[in-house]
């Protein structure tokens, strides 16, 4: 006898529960059950739409992996170097850094982000020193190209 009446009180209790937290203070037991019911079906079927958008998104995201993008220009103390990319690209400033040094480019003046995405804007100045090479915009491009390449190579792995 004691055993049901503890039952009923932990049901009255749920119950109680359930209506605070669907803020249904109506009196059948049988509309609150489902009210919460009907809740809970909604909630999986939000769950299962996110869950396929996410799915959605990710594939989207792995598809869509293109080269960064490179752009140089000739100025008059140097070269205008700028890397765009639509994702972050860890470990591509090293290789950068590296075409330019192996360039003998000076860095003058730099600015660098690779928080969501990847940028660089660089302000690069041939160094003086005994090697002659001449240094024009396209050789500038094809260097740090394959360097971004190599990059690319390493990262894949």
């Amino acid at each position: 006898m004691v055993s049901r009446i503890h039952k009923r009180t932990a049901m009255y209790r749920n119950l109680q529960l359930l209506r605070s937290i669907r803020y249904s203070y109506s009196p059948p037991k049988a509309s609150v059950l489902l009210d919460v019911s009907n809740c809970i079906q909604g909630l999986k079927q939000k769950l299962q739409e996110l869950n396929e958008l996410k799915v959605a998104t990710a594939r989207k995201i792995a598809d869509y992996d293109p080269m960064p993008k490179l752009e140089v220009k000739m100025q008059e103390e140097g070269f205008v170097i700028k890397v765009l990319s639509q994702r972050s690209c860890q470990g591509l400033l090293v290789f950068i850094l590296e075409a330019f040094e192996e360039l003998g480019l000076d860095v003058l003046q730099a600015r660098v982000s690779c928080a969501d995405s990847f940028t660089l804007e660089a302000l690069g100045n041939k160094e003086k020193n005994e090697d002659s090479r001449a240094l024009d915009a396209q050789l500038v491009e094809e260097v740090v190209s394959k360097a971004i390449q190599n990059w690319r190579e390493v990262s894949e792995i």
